[in-house]
């Protein structure tokens, strides 16, 4: 499980003197938000999966570890939502995305790289987020996908959560806070639109 696991890979690294940096989500917090999380913004997970990566976390900052917490994440490769927005744009004439669930499009490769700075850094033991800066939506991002893929983004219309009903509830709301980098002497990620057009220039 995400509790086991986590904890036992956080005590060998402590037994061995390593340093851990444990991935975890958004899915810690409730959803019911206006403004981005902070790092130590109360926690309410709302399904099993945010329950057991929250019990994840406690282990991972008990045994001295750190935590990164990303969301929505993307790549060019894999199945997430990039490629399949881009699978279907070949399938369909026009998609209907939600446009009432908040976050930050992060994509793997700028995520690993904020990963490799803080490991580098030698940033003090806590919670990070690794999310790309900004926010938008699912809508707006299928959009910003077409037109960086050189589709028309007119063939992407907006929905809402309810027309697409699921067995286990998401948060509505998953902006993250970055003042954590701060501490760290980083920089936060770069905006989502920005990392979208990199990801999608190298395709």
């Amino acid at each position: 499980t995400s509790v086991n696991g986590a904890a036992e890979l956080a005590s060998a690294c402590s037994d061995a003197g390593a340093r851990l940096i444990h991935l975890s989500t958004d899915y810690v917090f409730d959803g019911r938000g206006t403004t981005p999380y902070a790092e130590d913004a109360p926690t309410a997970p709302i399904n099993a999966y945010g329950r057991s990566k929250l019990a994840g976390e406690r282990a991972v900052l008990a045994a001295g570890g750190t935590v990164v917490r990303t969301a929505w994440l993307y790549d060019t490769t894999g199945r997430n939502f990039l490629t399949t927005m881009l699978r279907l744009a070949s399938e369909r004439e026009t998609l209907d995305v939600v446009d009432d669930q908040h976050g930050q499009p992060t994509w793997a490769h700028a995520l690993a790289e904020q990963l490799v700075a803080l490991g580098r850094a030698k940033a003090p033991a806590g919670i990070y987020h690794g999310t790309s800066s900004g926010q938008t939506s699912w809508y707006h991002f299928a959009r910003a996908i077409f037109q960086n893929a050189g589709l028309d983004p007119e063939r992407v219309r907006p929905t809402t959560t309810d027309k697409f009903p699921r067995s286990a509830q998401r948060p509505a709301y998953s902006v993250l806070g970055h003042d954590g980098w701060a501490k760290a002497g980083l920089a936060p990620m770069a905006p989502w639109d920005t990392t979208l057009a990199q990801a999608l220039a190298l395709g």
